[in-house]
């Protein structure tokens, strides 16, 4: 993920980036910053969550409405394998993720 999303020429302004806390990950979206005046932070756009059930042994997927709210994604099962909710972040086929 990533690299498909934000091309080569690019990657001194986009990155995709994953926080790691607790049993969450969240995926996130960070710009560089636009105007020296707003100092030398990245911006951070939260795109997606995957979040690890220790108690089944499985991941799901979230998504983040306008609200900042995350809510489960409504039409993917639990995955004991985080590869293909990845892949799904990636396509983004319900337009969930990146808009």
């Amino acid at each position: 993920m990533g690299r498909s999303r934000v091309p080569g020429r690019a990657l001194h302004q986009v990155r995709i980036e994953a926080e790691v806390s607790g049993r969450d990950v969240t995926i996130v979206e960070r710009w560089a910053p636009w105007c020296p005046d707003d100092g030398p932070e990245w911006t951070r756009f939260p795109v997606a969550r995957l979040r690890y059930l220790r108690s089944r042994g499985v991941w799901r997927l979230y998504w983040r409405d306008r609200d900042e709210r995350w809510h489960e994604h409504p039409e993917l099962p639990f995955a004991r394998d985080v590869r293909g909710l990845l892949h799904e972040i990636d396509d983004d086929p319900t337009a969930l993720s990146w808009g």
